[in-house]
């Protein structure tokens, strides 16, 4: 299907790019990234997200050896080779980068579109190691409008915390792009492949009536295995593609409705965000009380 039939259709094809970066290794890593941007681009997709830190790998051992790897945003090397496939292939792109900021290092993902560079998330909840090398996200909970649809970010661990998803969703985002490094653990994988992630996933986008993509990466580098297993989710909270598999690079795609995702959260009879008591919650969830 070419990308004017999906257009046609009504729908946008968003797609997530599974892949397996590594520490050490730039050039490979840049490379397979724009690899897959133009892959995403030949399937008609007009949204491609990469995973987490997708362009240096994610162990790293000490601050000094992330201040190499890091560069500003978006004047750094990496955005600029992503702002020209962006343009190229008039594709809008979310990746996971570690941002330069002066002396401070943020764990971030950057959107770039055909028109340029849209903005930059930073990952509000650090997970273990990083709360060493990283600093905490500073720039809140943003929504990007874009041409076909209003677009939030988190990053991997924030996927962990419920409010950041809902307060994208209160905020209007019709989509949620995830870049992720799952690590492995105990019991990762059930016995039809979906990892806790895939699940959470699911029921984020049930609860927020949201489109939902996750996109992890594969392999295993310095003792750290991840899961892949990426999955894009509907405002329903059933996979609309994925679970990937656990070891393989591959690319996910789906057809959304915006139109049909605004339709299940703004007038759905039933789970409809217009029926949360906030004068319940109180202010220890975040919510003004009334």
């Amino acid at each position: 299907m070419s990308e004017h039939d999906v257009m046609n259709k009504g729908t946008i094809r968003l797609a997530a790019a599974q892949m397996n970066p590594q520490i050490g290794d730039y050039e490979r890593n840049l490379l397979i990234t724009l690899s897959m941007i133009d892959k995403a681009a030949d399937i008609g997709a007009k949204l491609i997200i990469l995973p987490e830190l997708c362009n240096t790998g994610y162990a790293f051992e000490s601050t000094q050896e992330l201040a190499a790897a890091a560069e500003p945003v978006p004047q750094g090397r990496t955005t600029k080779a992503w702002l020209e496939k962006a343009k190229q292939n008039d594709i809008y792109i979310v990746a996971g980068i570690a941002e330069k900021e002066g002396s401070r290092i943020y764990n971030s993902a950057v959107l770039l579109g055909p028109e340029g560079f849209l903005g930059t998330y930073r990952k509000n909840h650090l997970w273990y190691n990083e709360k060493l090398l990283f600093e905490p996200g500073n720039l809140g909970f943003p929504v990007f409008e874009l041409p076909f649809g209003r677009l939030g970010i988190q990053i991997c661990y924030d996927f962990f915390f419920m409010e950041g998803t809902r307060i994208l969703a209160l905020n209007g985002a019709d989509i949620i792009a995830v870049p992720t490094n799952w690590p492995t653990g105990s019991n990762t994988w059930d016995e039809r492949g979906y990892c806790m992630g895939d699940y959470r996933a699911m029921v984020n986008s049930n609860a927020n009536k949201v489109y939902i993509a996750c996109c992890n990466r594969i392999g295993e580098e310095r003792g750290v295995t991840f899961k892949g297993a990426s999955i894009i989710t509907g405002p329903n909270g059933w996979p609309l593609a994925g679970p990937a598999g656990k070891d393989s690079e591959e690319m996910l795609y789906a057809d959304i409705d915006i139109m049909e995702g605004r339709k299940a959260r703004l007038l759905n009879l039933d789970e409809s965000l217009k029926d949360r008591r906030e004068d319940l919650y109180g202010k220890l969830l975040g919510y003004n009380s009334k």
